[in-house]
């Protein structure tokens, strides 16, 4: 594929992604929002598993901690002003990740992937068995953040097709920030990190500094896809600091593809649908309620027959292997 094309494709979907509340659908509408918003968080765990070499199953913890830091930032019955709610709790998921990463990054292998999951279990049950968070019922938001510049409102996050549009927006630069960050001197050297680590540290290359920084940068990323999941429900409750979460967003990464961010949003949008279609009583009846049967199922045999994810596809018809931080 022509290589101006390869860069115009992305902003080409996005501007039909921009168009797509014109249909007014509200259904359709959220559940694409949802999608928009899976993406972020699948592409925030993909730099850390695909570029970085460090599968975490405590992703969740960034996820689920940004939401709780809205509800408890925002009044009962007022809006909060998301110029400065969703930076502090991007803020609060940095420093949570900045401290835990200067603990699980000491592990290595299946140990790392243990202390990430104690990490997001530890939090979890902060939450659920604690009343700062409400408990197992959680914490509510009744009003949207305000998008405001002085009296001039920006945007009513109330409505379906302006939240949407700001989940567009934050799903497009979270991509284009992890695009410069890997396509940087910075990416490579995660990417030679995790190909051979012990030659990077013998070349002279900090490793402990580069992972710390990918897994910080990977946590504040999740905690803007926690921010917006908040919004979007109104609420936060230990479900989304669960294992299950963490599971969840892995598998995004495996059926998309790891090491290609364009991946995690197909991974992404394919699982959210996938779950929504295999969830449908009204065309599976009660088997329905057995969906998760189906969706492994699924990724099982995308992991046998295509070990590249639904991006190897695409990668096919480009014609060119490469991993998207090496080549964009």
């Amino acid at each position: 594929m022509n290589s101006r094309l390869q860069q115009f494709l992305p902003w080409f979907v996005v501007g039909l992604l921009a168009l797509f509340p014109l249909l007014e659908n509200t259904f359709y509408m959220q559940l694409l929002t949802k999608v928009l918003i899976m993406a972020i968080f699948a592409m925030s765990l993909d730099l850390l598993v695909g570029y970085t070499g460090l599968v975490s199953f405590g992703h969740a913890a960034y996820f689920g901690l940004a939401g709780y830091a809205l509800a408890l930032m925002v009044p009962k019955y007022e809006a909060v002003s998301l110029w400065w709610s969703l930076p502090a709790a991007i803020g609060v998921c940095a420093l949570f990740a900045l401290v835990t990463g200067m603990l699980v990054l000491r592990t290595r292998g299946i140990y790392f992937i243990m202390v990430t999951l104690a990490f997001a279990q530890m939090l979890f049950f902060v939450f659920h068995d604690t009343k700062l968070g409400g408990g197992s019922d959680g914490a509510y938001i009744y009003v949207k953040p305000a998008m405001k510049l002085g009296d001039f409102e920006m945007a009513n996050l109330e409505k379906p097709a302006q939240f949407y549009w700001l989940a567009l927006f934050l799903m497009a630069a979270t991509y284009l920030l992890l695009r410069r960050v890997l396509g940087s001197s910075f990416g490579r050297a995660l990417l030679g990190i995790k190909v051979n680590e012990h030659r990077m540290r013998a070349l002279g290359f900090p490793v402990f500094r580069y992972q710390l920084a990918s897994f910080t940068l990977s946590g504040s990323l999740a905690g803007i896809a926690g921010y917006l999941a908040a919004v979007q429900y109104g609420f936060g409750n230990p479900e989304i600091l669960s294992w299950h979460q963490s599971g969840a967003v892995l598998m995004m990464g495996i059926l998309g593809g790891m090491g290609t961010l364009y991946g995690s949003v197909i991974g992404a949008g394919a699982f959210v649908l996938l779950q929504e279609v295999l969830s449908n009583q009204a065309w599976f009846g009660a088997a329905a309620k057995h969906w998760q049967l189906a969706m492994g199922i699924f990724i099982m045999l995308v992991a046998l027959y295509m070990p590249q994810g639904l991006a190897g596809l695409a990668q096919k018809f480009r014609g060119k292997p490469a991993t998207e931080g090496a080549d964009e």
